[in-house]
């Protein structure tokens, strides 16, 4: 049987696997109980175009506790703005084989609100 870890592994990879087929570029997201993390990664996968986390100066001078909804929302609007300042308004979303809900949809519904596609 699988454990937690590897079954979220196991979904990680089979969602990469679907994106890098349709060779677009990815938000790609990474929650630990501290902290959430958004970067948007070229069609190649070689290149980071835009990054957002819970452990900027700015976004810690908002939030108190960087592992909620609140702050997940902070990082979905700012990782939008980077983006689309260095261009790019369509992206497939990449949730690193972790539920659609609580902090990762709020990253995305911010992300959404705030003018990217996916």
């Amino acid at each position: 049987m699988f454990n937690k870890k590897e079954s979220r592994q196991r979904r990680a990879r089979k969602t990469r696997a679907r994106i890098a087929e349709k060779k677009v570029v990815r938000l790609a997201i990474n929650r630990t109980n501290l902290h959430i993390y958004a970067q948007v990664i070229s069609a190649c996968g070689s290149k980071i175009l835009a990054s957002a986390s819970s452990l900027e100066a700015d976004v810690r001078k908002d939030i108190a506790n960087g592992g909620n909804t609140a702050a997940a929302a902070i990082v979905g609007k700012r990782i939008a703005e980077k983006a689309k300042s260095a261009g790019i308004t369509e992206v497939a979303f990449d949730r690193s084989g972790n539920r659609y809900h609580g902090r990762v949809k709020a990253l995305a519904d911010a992300a959404r609100e705030h003018g990217l596609q996916f």
